[in-house]
C-alpha cells in the first residue's frame, strides 16, 4: 500500500524533489551546503563535501547530519525511509566528522558512521559504522581499524 502522501505532502516531496536535482549538478560546495542547511534543513558541517550527484532523500532531507570536513563521494545515496508494503521505517541518518564515503554508496535509514570512518565504493551501508574504520561490501562489514591502516601504510 503505497500512501506516502500522508505522511510527506505531495508539494513538499516535489520542492525537495527540485532542490536535491539543483545541488546534484552544483559543483559549487559552499552554496550547496548552504542550499541544503536553508531550503531542506538539513545539518551539515563546515568544510563538508557532496559531490556530484549525490542523491538524498526527497521524503525526509531534514533527517540528514553532516559532520565537519566530510566528503561524500560522486553518486552516492542516502535514504531515511523504508516504505514496505504494509509498513514504512524512517530514521536518521548521522555521519560523524571527518568521514570519506567513497562514489556509488547507498546508506540506509537510521545508519549512524563514526567520526573519521571510511566507507569503501560500491558499499551498502544498512548498520552503523563505529568510529574510525574502514566499511567496505554489500552489506557493509569492518574490514580494518584505523589503527591498522596505519601501520600498513609505516611498513610500505
Amino acid at each position: 500500500m503505497q500512501l506516502w502522501w500522508r505522511l510527506v505532502p505531495p508539494w513538499r516531496v516535489v520542492y525537495h524533489f527540485i532542490v536535491i536535482t539543483f545541488c546534484r549538478f552544483l559543483p559549487f560546495l559552499e552554496l550547496k551546503n548552504c542550499l541544503y542547511r536553508r531550503l531542506l534543513g538539513m545539518r551539515v558541517g563546515r568544510h563538508a563535501s557532496v559531490g556530484l550527484m549525490v542523491m538524498l532523500d526527497v521524503f525526509f532531507p531534514q533527517f540528514i547530519s553532516i559532520g565537519e570536513n566530510s566528503i561524500i563521494g560522486y553518486n552516492t545515496t542516502i535514504l531515511c525511509h523504508e516504505f514496505l508494503v504494509p509498513e514504512y521505517r524512517t530514521g536518521r541518518v548521522e555521519i560523524g566528522a571527518g568521514v570519506l564515503i567513497g562514489a556509488n554508496c547507498t546508506i540506509l535509514a537510521g545508519v549512524r558512521i563514526g567520526d573519521g570512518a571510511t566507507v569503501a565504493a560500491g558499499s551498502l551501508v544498512n548498520r552503523d559504522v563505529p568510529p574510525g574504520v574502514l566499511a567496505a561490501g554489500v552489506p557493509a562489514r569492518i574490514r580494518s581499524q584505523r589503527s591498522e591502516a596505519g601501520s600498513r601504510r609505516k611498513q610500505d
